[in-house]
């Protein structure tokens, strides 16, 4: 037979759409062609493959191969089809059976010695092949990411040689080991180790229970850093479903695994404030994820708000709104996840001193203005908590901690987010506006003293119901069924931004 077909995967953005690898031996001067929109590494890939045959015992045909990576409309990068493409030469030069190819689905680049290196995007193809109900073979370092799929038939092996033998019976490929989904890295971070800073810690507390987005503001070394990073051991954990989102996420970004021995864990991504602006939404020739990607399903930290570019910042407006990046290039258009918890921090002013009442800041009126307005209204109209973050005094810091554990205000957490997902299926900070109008009711008397507030602070229609949700996270952490005014006013309380933007 001179015709044989392999089944694949190609990557674009989280999914891994079908490639069919369709080999076509016929007579004429030795040459092999290759089709389909391949990019230069799979191009290359014809002397990678030339060489792994030869090496690992096969016989090279000495024929004119055509080789067709279909559907040809979809551009196709990097290594991942040297296994698929040596196996169809083989099956179509009748070295191996290629009835044994069906239900079956290839990845892996091959090194010249004919063994088996691992890809990027494992785990979305062993995703898609478990919805095809196929076996699919990938190399063995790529193991423990394809174990993470429960229902994944999956085999790996370590040269080509191995999955040879494997097609002719002779030999059987171990079987990826299903990891355990309740596993769950413990955040070693503790809030109590955070001395003074209540109102902070409140806030962290409201943040963590609604998934409301966040900003510091305080003068340096006050603890705004400190208590960002105690978040995540706040946060629920993750379901099955956002860990396997999330882990495919960093499956696409990097070749190191190291991101396994975390992959329960809800990410923390902190960024440099030297950061550009693609290298927080992702992109590229080939789009590539970027920082509020690998933060989905976690958080997104900006330390020094202000340093960022204005531009840079602008770009966080539509993720935050949607909770997904779309990045279109002329060749294609990809779509990653990107729903992340916004955390940020700033000082009042370049010098961090700005209103301290022993007169330390030197900074001129328009200094001040500049640096507040490097993150434009918009963007922080989208962070529904400006928290104040002052001073602890001394004395404070030479007491033995005496606040809650993380571990104690988790729970409360957990109890609240489950009682939101009870009640509308998703956070209390992703109510639509018709779900916010339905589960937000407030008395009269409440209504028109809320009403009056929101004039008097001048806010917009996305701040007005924002505060809404704000106050109703603040009832589900006290058990309350209803809104009434003191969680109105408490919520209004995280609005520090007004105070200091003046």
């Amino acid at each position: 037979m001179s015709l044989a077909q392999v089944l694949t995967r190609a990557q674009c953005g989280v999914d891994a759409p079908e490639v069919r690898v369709e080999v076509h031996l016929s007579s004429g001067l030795p040459s092999l062609s290759l089709v389909g929109l391949p990019e230069t590494a799979v191009k290359e890939s014809k002397d990678r493959v030339r060489s792994a045959l030869i090496n690992s015992g096969f016989d090279f045909p000495a024929k004119r191969i055509t080789i067709n990576l279909a559907p040809a409309d979809l551009p196709k990068e990097g290594g991942r089809y040297d296994l698929a493409i040596a196996l169809g030469i083989l099956a179509a030069s009748a070295q191996i059976p290629s009835q044994a190819l069906q239900q079956h689905e290839f990845i892996g680049e091959l090194a010249l010695s004919g063994g088996l290196q691992p890809v990027r995007g494992a785990l979305p193809v062993a995703l898609q092949a478990a919805k095809q109900q196929r076996r699919l073979v990938a190399p063995q370092d790529n193991g423990a990411e394809i174990s993470l799929c429960r229902d994944a038939d999956a085999v790996t092996a370590s040269s080509l040689a191995e999955v040879s033998a494997y097609l002719h019976g002779q030999q059987t490929l171990s079987a990826s080991t299903p990891t355990d989904l309740t596993e769950e890295t413990s955040c070693t971070l503790d809030l109590a180790d955070v001395r003074g800073q209540q109102q902070a810690k409140r806030a962290l507390e409201i943040a963590a229970a609604g998934q409301h987005n966040l900003l510091f503001i305080g003068p340096p070394g006050t603890g705004k850093t400190m208590l960002a990073s105690r978040l995540p051991g706040l946060l629920p954990a993750m379901s099955d479903a956002e860990a396997l989102q999330a882990a495919a996420v960093h499956s696409l970004s990097s070749r190191s695994l190291d991101w396994l021995q975390h992959w329960r864990q809800r990410p923390f991504r902190a960024p440099h404030h030297t950061a550009s602006g693609i290298a927080l939404v992702g992109g590229g020739a080939h789009p590539k994820p970027g920082e509020i990607s690998l933060a989905h399903g976690g958080v997104l930290f900006l330390d020094e708000l202000p340093e960022y570019s204005r531009k840079v910042l602008d770009v966080l407006r539509e993720p935050l709104e949607s909770g997904r990046i779309v990045i279109s290039r002329a060749q294609q258009s990809v779509e990653y996840p990107a729903q992340f918890q916004l955390l940020a921090a700033m000082n009042p002013c370049p010098c961090g001193y700005h209103g301290d009442p022993g007169g330390r800041c030197r900074c001129t009126q328009e200094q001040v203005q500049r640096y507040q307005s490097q993150a434009s209204g918009p963007l922080l109209d989208r962070i529904d908590m400006h928290v104040a973050v002052p001073p602890v005094p001394i004395t404070q810091l030479q007491q033995l901690p005496t606040g809650e554990t993380s571990q104690q205000v988790r729970i409360r957490v957990m109890a609240a987010r489950e009682q939101q997902l009870q009640r509308q299926g998703c956070s209390n900070a992703q109510l639509s506006s018709r779900q916010c109008q339905q589960l937000c009711q407030l008395q009269a008397e409440d209504e028109q003293w809320l009403r009056q507030t929101a004039e008097q602070l001048k806010l917009s229609a996305r701040g007005y119901h924002r505060l809404l949700k704000i106050a109703r996270t603040i009832a589900d952490l006290a058990q309350q069924p209803d809104i009434s005014r003191i969680h109105l006013a408490e919520a209004i309380g995280y609005r520090a931004l007004d105070r200091y933007l003046t």
